[in-house]
């Protein structure tokens, strides 16, 4: 997935379309000189829906939508003819997206799974014909309901990726590596930091032809939750992950420091995401020897399980999917 072509947040104008009045026609017939009202009912504007389509993984596709207008309603005709419904807009979105007011930040709505519709702008409703004022004291209405209008809205769309499990570290850290080795994704690996620059997912194959679907997202520095490095913009996508597993290379001065600081960027970004599991994944151990390997973990004094692992050995690998497993379940 190309930097340039992952787009995770969008701001759009969502208009819904009016609806249509309802008709003050009596009837009038050769035979029937006194027919009353047979007005009909006006047609509902068309609404705004939102779709999960699970092959979508990003918002690019809308990137350049910046006005989405339903239909209006028809009015409505006599002998009791209602007008026709407003066509419907329809935005396919990947699952995970959340969408917004641009002026409030409020939720709107949320879409989460394939072929699920979530109104995002409902059209007005369609005004009542003169059939329905009818009384005993008023035998011939002459008037009908108007249509309600339409809505307007400036509305934000964010992708929240859904992954069981969020790679979670410094830039680095040896996540895309990992990620590589573990499944069939092909991240941007090279030695320097920020290499990776929008999340990557990779599908995880386990025992007995299951599996799970883990997600690389962009390092993590000190003061992300503030917005610094990457910040904000990526450290939603950690927020639907069911498992956190934070990455720490071997060769880090302090392990548990390091752990302790990813941590506090999380807690201060989401309280809840600390609500999550945790595993630790203490990686690049190929630079260590047992006897090393043995003195660290002696001294690591963690809250939660981890293991040493090496992505270019494969060591470890195999105890951590059991690890990541027992978790999921």
């Amino acid at each position: 997935m190309a930097a340039s072509n992952f787009i995770d947040h969008i701001r759009l104008c969502a208009r819904s379309g009016a609806g249509g009045g309802g008709s003050a026609h009596l009837r009038r017939e050769k035979h029937v000189p006194k027919g009353g009202p047979d007005g009909g009912d006006g047609g509902s504007g068309g609404n705004i829906l939102l779709e999960g389509n699970e092959q979508l993984w990003t918002l690019l596709h809308l990137r350049y939508q910046k006005h989405v207008i339903a239909g209006h309603g028809e009015s409505g005709a006599g002998s009791g003819k209602t007008g026709a419904h407003g066509k419907d807009i329809i935005l396919k979105v990947p699952l995970g997206t959340v969408a917004k007011s641009a002026d409030t930040g409020q939720i709107i709505t949320e879409v989460t799974e394939h072929g699920e519709q979530k109104v995002l702008l409902a059209g007005g409703r369609g005004g009542l014909g003169n059939i329905h004022f009818k009384s005993a004291t008023n035998q011939t209405p002459r008037y009908a309901q108007p249509g309600e209008p339409g809505k307007e809205q400036w509305v934000t769309l964010e992708l929240k990726l859904l992954a069981d499990v969020g790679l979670v570290g410094f830039p680095n850290a040896g996540k895309s590596t990992l990620l590589s080795v573990l499944s069939a994704a092909k991240p941007e690996i090279a030695d320097y930091p920020f290499t990776t620059l929008v999340p990557n997912l990779g599908v995880i194959p386990y025992r007995d032809h299951q599996s799970f679907v883990m997600a690389d997202i962009p390092g993590i520095i000190e003061g992300a939750a503030q917005g610094k490095g990457l910040g904000l913009r990526f450290l939603r996508h950690i927020e639907r992950n069911s498992v956190l597993l934070f990455t720490i290379p071997s060769d880090s001065r302090d392990i548990a420091e390091e752990y302790r600081i990813l941590l506090a960027e999380l807690e201060q970004y989401s309280p809840e995401l600390l609500d999550k599991k945790r595993l630790i994944a203490i990686t690049k151990s190929d630079l260590l020897d047992q006897e090393l390997q043995h003195e660290i973990a002696a001294d690591l004094s963690l809250p939660v399980p981890y293991v040493f692992i090496s992505s270019s050995t494969n060591s470890g690998l195999e105890a951590l999917k059991d690890q990541i497993w027992r978790a999921l379940q």
